[in-house]
């Protein structure tokens, strides 16, 4: 390789010809024999500009970086720490202090202590003596937590037939500790399939008559989306507001959960506006105009994958990649001819600044700026892990690019592929496996060969994760993309090969959705992987981040509804009051 990472950085050759402004461009052909001017005509997906300020951004301060609030937030700690380990309080009890502080967002303070909890209810608790909704609950806190647990558990809640027992579907609290619990099963069990179908029914069958005005919130959410899938910050936010309604809730936890709310916001909001600055001085938002300029939106992503304060670093550089994602996958997706992407494909492959004559000016500003950030990324980890990543990131660009170009070579052919042709695609174009390869790195997990190995291939984990929202984002955003003229998603193709509606088309894919959530609920598990439990959760949190930011249409690309707007405002701007 050519590469040297001490002269990995190049300066980028910024002009001010913004040549996604017009749908006809008149360039010059770099290299090769082209060497005349050629008109080129470019589609346009008219995207609308960023709706966040960079002076407003650079603007926001928080109170809650201060020191007093973390001396405050560090005796709250310690109170609550002393509760979980009360050996006086009983297991249910202690199980319901988990499952609130994970609600609240606090458990990543006590993951040791919660790991101890969990340990010795499972080795010493008799669990036979709990009710529908105590034992629903331990079953998905143990297998949420990596332990073993039968679906059987459930058995003495059934009939001779099977099915759950009538007398259940009055039991709200238990329902709904059922119906959350289902979420954790894995394919091929049929029980929990079967308590999934009972819950959802009889929980829908009395969201009118309960009078219980927390219990009915958390009804009405879990009916939207289930726990297991909602992105963890977002998930904090609205349970603290829901928890401070709850009769008997903890007047600690409550203030513990707004203080660490707000006090990690702040943290945020300082990666949020680093992020900024580096999207202001490398100039891609300005100079690529037919791009979508969604710095604020690719950092909502990173928060949803890993929102821990002390992961700075990888939510700073990740939101590096997204954005970088975000204006190639434009480029292949709207602006560039068939030859351009051909050009761009191999100047990636290459990975060479010197192969990229052959692209036009706008090409070669967005390569330099991909090769300046990428080989940051790699320094950074030889200097701290004396390992050479390039290799390993240079092929997911080169994956991705390669399924771009397939994709893009669809468009200009007029060809529909078949569901799983599409899909043996798309899953890679959603560009997932290269965000978790990335993560890896940035995550600074232990480098072994067994990992990897393993990460090279793409294992289960990330393929299901990719799969997710790679339907997720279909889910939400296909209409669009075929009004403007894209490649036929998922749903089209369905509709294509079958013959279906639009309508059944959608369940079909949410169904797939919901079989890959089976199939990665056991990679999420697997006890013989290479990997971090850090890693396995930022990749789980993908998936999660994908119904999120499609949950009501493209809440990535279009900033005019509002939904993407108000939720950034209350995660990062808007503190919550004490």
């Amino acid at each position: 390789m050519a590469l040297h990472l001490s002269a990995a950085f190049i300066k980028l050759p910024f002009g001010r010809n913004h040549v996604g402004s017009v749908k006809k461009s008149s360039y010059k052909c770099m290299g090769g024999s082209r060497d005349s001017h050629q008109i080129a005509v470019r589609r346009s997906a008219n995207y609308k500009p960023t709706i966040w300020d960079h002076d407003f951004l650079q603007s926001l301060q928080s109170e809650y970086g201060g020191e007093i609030y973390r001396e405050r937030m560090e005796e709250l700690k310690g109170e609550v720490k002393n509760m979980m380990l009360n050996e006086d309080m009983a297991p249910l009890d202690k199980l319901e202090l988990i499952d609130t502080s994970q609600r609240l967002g606090l458990a990543y303070h006590f993951d040791d202590e919660i790991k101890s909890v969990l340990q010795s209810i499972y080795e010493h608790t008799d669990v036979s003596t709990f009710d529908l909704y105590a034992t629903a609950l331990q079953f998905r806190l143990f297998r949420q937590h990596g332990f073993k647990l039968s679906q059987e558990t459930f058995d003495i809640f059934r009939d001779e037939h099977g099915n759950f027992k009538i007398c259940h579907s009055e039991d709200l609290k238990g329902l709904l500790s059922l119906y959350e619990a289902s979420y954790l099963l894995e394919k091929g069990e049929n029980i929990l399939q079967i308590a999934r179908e009972f819950a959802t029914v009889s929980l829908k069958n009395h969201t009118q008559l309960n009078k219980d005005q927390y219990l009915s919130m958390l009804i009405n959410q879990s009916l939207e989306i289930p726990l297991h899938w909602r992105m963890l910050r977002s998930e904090s936010r609205w349970f603290i507001d829901v928890y401070e309604r709850k009769h008997d809730m903890n007047p600690l936890l409550l203030q513990f959960a707004k203080l660490n709310f707000n006090i990690v916001q702040a943290t945020h909001l300082e990666d949020l506006k680093d992020a900024a600055r580096w999207w202001r001085n490398i100039g891609l938002g300005e100079e690529l105009r037919f791009a979508r300029d969604r710095i604020v939106e690719n950092f909502l992503w990173t928060v949803g994958f890993k929102f821990e304060p002390e992961f700075g670093y990888f939510r700073r550089m990740s939101t590096k990649i997204n954005s970088l994602l975000t204006i190639i996958d434009d480029i292949y997706d709207v602006y560039g001819t068939l030859n351009e992407l051909h050009q761009f494909t191999d100047v990636v492959e290459r990975w060479d600044v010197n192969a990229m004559e052959q692209l036009p000016q706008y090409m070669k500003i967005c390569f330099l700026s991909l090769y300046n950030s990428i080989n940051q990324i790699a320094l950074d980890v030889l200097r701290e892990q004396g390992f050479h990543i390039v290799p390993f990131l240079r092929k997911a660009w080169a994956d991705l690019c390669k399924c771009y170009l397939l994709e893009a070579k669809w468009y200009y052919n007029g060809y529909t592929p078949s569901l799983q042709e599409y899909i043996d695609n798309a899953w890679i174009s959603i560009a997932s496996p290269l965000i978790s390869v990335h993560a890896f790195f940035l995550l600074k997990s232990p480098i072994t060969d067994d990992a990897l190995k393993y990460l090279n291939v793409y294992p289960d984990i990330i393929r299901c994760s990719s799969m997710i929202l790679r339907l997720a984002d279909d889910l939400g955003t296909s209409s669009d993309e075929v009004k403007r003229g894209d490649v036929p998603k998922s749903i089209q193709c369905y509709m294509h090969e079958t013959g279906a509606s639009e309508e059944k088309a959608r369940e079909h894919i949410k169904s797939l959705v919901d079989e890959t959530w089976k199939k990665m609920n056991k990679a999420r598990v697997d006890v013989d992987s290479p990997f971090s439990d850090a890693f396995i959760g930022v990749v789980v949190n993908q998936a999660r981040m994908a119904l999120y930011m499609y949950q009501y249409g493209d809440g990535h690309g279009n900033n005019e509804e509002g939904k993407t707007r108000d939720r950034v405002m209350s995660l990062f701007i808007h503190p919550i009051s004490m």
